[in-house]
């Protein structure tokens, strides 16, 4: 099912307003995609224009309110959200930020704490001179960190947010599953690309926003830089790794081929990826942490091989391709059920890289993959 019950967002936005008043904040001022959408369902890719500012108010009590540019009211007047305000944007002289202010002042009281997210992976999205006039303006109330509210809220996940995850990895799973068809000795690394950005729209993908992988000679230098045109040859690693988009969530993993017969270092390697995600899986329940997920995997990784400098073995995901916690050895969070994390061991292979992914659950018991589950055999094309 696409979309949620406002019961969904009901519940959301009185967890938060919950913690609100454990840590003393009368309102939360939220300025990004994910964390508006949270609250509101607000699903649009006309998040991708920098030129509006969009801003939602968590109050106290009551439900939220959206000081938006007028474009949106229709779009926001579907959402469960009933206290839409609006300007003609975008406004050279006054972009949103007075209209703010003023509802700011009107639903918080003097000397209130304004919380807004100010941890690891979050950001403001306005001008900084207008984040500056909104300062100015509030008079007694101040602007301060939400305390994390945020950040635990999503970190886990409602049983329809996992289903949508869920229904991600199935699109990308078969979409996977059709490589053959698209990829091969002689074909051009940037068309494998396009034509498979092209199988994930055709198995029921929203959008592609993100695809990323490389092929080399047994291995790849990096998983990050654009597709070249060079052809695909005999001993080539291919990779693939794919955040599509499902009504609004993301899946995030990668599958890996050999094209034609792979060497025995690489196969070795492989099963090796294979062989730290599993042990990481089997030990992701309640209790343990994301650095404890970490070092399981790396204690696999390192027997024979160096690091990849690859910086982290996994995150989690949702809303956002990447999300709260990071698999590291200094995240010590907590792993709770409703957690959807991805699994991501990276393998030195001389001077390349093999990297696997993939996508699991936190459960009450033993954890859930949601991306298809592989075996530790290196496919070949």
């Amino acid at each position: 099912m696409r979309g949620f019950d406002s019961t969904e967002f009901q519940l959301r936005t009185e967890r938060a307003q919950r913690r609100m008043d454990e840590a003393g904040i009368s309102a939360l001022l939220l300025t990004t995609e994910p964390e508006i959408r949270y609250f509101t369902g607000y699903l649009t890719r006309f998040w991708e224009s920098p030129t509006r500012p969009w801003f939602l108010i968590i109050p106290a009590t009551g439900k939220p309110v959206a000081v938006i540019p007028s474009i949106g009211a229709a779009l926001m007047a579907q959402t469960w959200v009933g206290d839409i305000r609006t300007w003609s944007a975008p406004d050279l002289t006054d972009d949103g930020v007075g209209l703010l202010t003023e509802t700011l002042c009107e639903i918080s009281p003097m000397d209130a704490v304004i919380g807004i997210p100010d941890g690891h992976e979050t950001h403001i999205r306005m001008p900084l001179a207008d984040f500056r006039r909104l300062q100015d303006g509030l008079g007694s109330r101040s602007l301060s960190g939400d305390s994390g509210i945020l950040r635990d809220l999503r970190m886990v996940k409602s049983p329809a947010e996992i289903s949508k995850i869920e229904t991600a990895c199935s699109i990308a799973g078969r979409a996977f599953d059709r490589v053959p068809e698209i990829a091969g000795e002689g074909k051009a690394l940037d068309e494998v690309f396009r034509r498979f950005q092209m199988l994930c729209l055709e198995e029921g993908a929203d959008w592609v926003p993100y695809l990323a992988g490389g092929a080399e000679q047994g291995g790849y230098s990096d998983v990050i830089s654009p597709a070249r045109s060079t052809a695909l040859k005999p001993d080539d690693v291919l990779m693939l790794d794919t955040g599509l988009v499902w009504d609004g969530y993301f899946c995030d993993f990668d599958r890996n081929w050999s094209i034609g017969p792979a060497s025995l270092e690489v196969r070795d390697a492989y099963a090796a990826l294979i062989e730290a995600s599993d042990t990481a899986f089997e030990a992701a329940r309640p209790g343990a942490t994301a650095a404890d997920l970490f070092q399981i995997m790396n204690n696999v990784l390192s027997r024979n091989r160096g690091d990849t400098g690859a910086g982290r073995l996994g995150h989690g995901l949702g809303m956002s391709l990447t999300e709260w916690p990071s698999l590291i050895p200094t995240d010590h969070t907590v792993l709770e059920p409703g957690m959807v994390l991805t699994l991501e061991p990276g393998i030195a292979v001389g001077e390349k890289i093999l990297v696997h992914e993939e996508n699991i659950v936190i459960t009450e018991g033993a954890p859930r993959f949601i991306s298809p589950r592989v075996g530790p055999e290196l496919p070949a094309i």
